[in-house]
């Protein structure tokens, strides 16, 4: 009897969280296709387009989650994700073909332009390319 009145009693101090509610995603969604332009401290000046996709599932209030894929001519293609609060953003991402330790973390800032567009700045850090690498990228949603 001890035994299950302790249990009850334990059981009622747990958290009820099937009756929590996960709050719904209230940031902005920069979901879309972006014009890049960087410059990377080893290959010097480049372009490519980065396409990013919110994962609303896995968002929440003004916390958001994304794929993220950056696709550079001449290198390849860059998949990865990305997490924002707010206009501020993380992210991760890793070259296909990894015979070169092409990957990284970058972290960035969005806002829109004078044309109403969100663009972002980022800085990123490749620990293993090259001996170490670091770069900046200036993007603009098509």
């Amino acid at each position: 009897m001890r035994l299950i009145v302790g249990l009850i009693l334990l059981l009622s101090m747990l958290p009820s969280y099937a009756a929590k509610k996960t709050p719904s995603f209230t940031g902005p969604d920069f979901t879309g296709v972006y014009d890049c332009k960087g410059l990377d401290a080893h290959e010097g000046a480049y372009e490519g387009k980065v396409t990013l996709k919110l994962k609303k599932e896995h968002s929440q209030a003004q916390y958001a989650s994304y794929d993220f894929l950056l696709e550079v001519p001449g290198f390849g293609k860059y998949p990865g994700h990305m997490v924002a609060n707010g206009l501020n953003a993380a992210m991760y991402f890793a070259l296909e073909d990894q015979s070169n330790h092409d990957f990284g973390t970058g972290v960035s800032e969005f806002s829109k332009n004078a044309k109403g567009q969100w663009q972002f700045h980022k800085f990123y850090f490749e620990p293993k390319f090259k001996g170490g690498n670091t770069g900046f990228e200036d993007c603009v949603k098509q």
